[in-house]
């Protein structure tokens, strides 16, 4: 286990694998919901930049020992990365991906059991409500349970106007982004204890009000309201449900779905770099173990230094 996690770590420390300050990425596109197979160059996800410029391997601790997480969007970028550090952690995942994602699936997996930990892999369609309840009840039959659920699928469609987002478009967003969160949260909870979490992917859009996602950013901000509400009706059960909002990260959701307008300005952040989804995943792991043990209803800002009210 131990020498496979090196020689992951050495194909990762490649130059190719590195964001320096200014240095941006080829403008590349893909078809969404995008392949991180694809991505050149590939994104980091087990390991965090250091004062040099490169990139060292995550030092895990045990934080979540024998845990069992059911994450969604699991196949790659963010949540492909929550997997990874989970495993490192001592967790099992589930992990639900879109069918035709499969072969970055079957990555995740590798990945995860490459750290001794099991990974089940649930792909479908969280627009439809009952999909929802399956992979639930597929988790727990599967792991035995759920101590932390992570509400990280989500997509986005750029358009420059209100008049160009159909009415198709507008209901898939929120079905997608929010709706699916309501009810893997709500299938979920009674299969929650004291001492188990719920995480929720937001973004920084809903903080600087991107124009040319406003359906998106419209979910995102939903996500930070019922991230609010969930957490005052479960806080007194032992239940905590905080979020996450990312700002630019390299995923396949990046080239699948933005503008190049959009990749041209992707690394203007104060730190003059996009991140990568393992910085994200510390986020994650933080919120899922014990470390933020007095955290409730909060929301963790990745997002390259930009400060944003909330």
């Amino acid at each position: 286990m131990e020498a496979a996690a090196k020689n992951i770590a050495k194909k990762l420390t490649s130059s190719d694998s590195q964001f320096e300050k200014g240095h941006q990425p080829p403008i590349q596109h893909q078809t969404p919901p995008g392949l991180e197979s694809a991505m050149n160059p590939q994104p980091v996800y087990n390991q965090l930049p250091t004062p040099s410029g490169g990139y060292q391997l995550y030092k895990p601790a045990g934080k979540l020992l024998n845990k069992k997480a059911l994450i969604t969007g699991g196949d790659s970028g963010i949540g492909r990365a929550v997997a990874v550090l989970y495993a490192m952690e001592g967790a099992d995942s589930a992990i639900v991906y879109l069918p035709g994602e499969e072969s970055d699936a079957q990555e995740t997996k590798r990945l995860v059991e490459s750290y001794g930990r099991k990974c089940v892999l649930l792909p479908t369609d969280l627009t439809v409500v009952e999909n929802c309840r399956r992979v639930v009840a597929q988790t727990v039959e599967a792991l035995g349970g759920i101590n932390i659920l992570v509400n990280n699928a989500g997509t986005q469609l750029a358009q420059e106007s209100i008049a160009d987002i159909s009415d198709e478009q507008w209901d898939f967003t929120f079905r997608s982004n929010i709706y699916s969160m309501f009810y893997l949260s709500k299938y979920s909870l009674p299969h929650l204890s004291p001492g188990d979490t719920i995480i929720n992917n937001s973004s920084i859009n809903h903080y600087i009000g991107k124009p040319n996602l406003l359906d998106y950013t419209s979910t995102k901000g939903a996500i930070i309201a019922f991230t609010r509400s969930l957490s005052n009706q479960l806080c007194g059960k032992g239940i905590r449900v905080n979020a996450v909002a990312p700002g630019p990260i390299w995923t396949p959701l990046v080239v699948s779905t933005m503008t190049s307008e959009d990749l041209d300005a992707f690394h203007s952040t104060p730190m003059g770099r996009a991140g990568q989804p393992s910085e994200v995943a510390t986020c994650f792991v933080f919120l899922a173990s014990a470390d933020s043990s007095f955290i409730s209803g909060q929301t963790l800002h990745p997002n390259g230094g930009s400060v944003v009210n909330g």
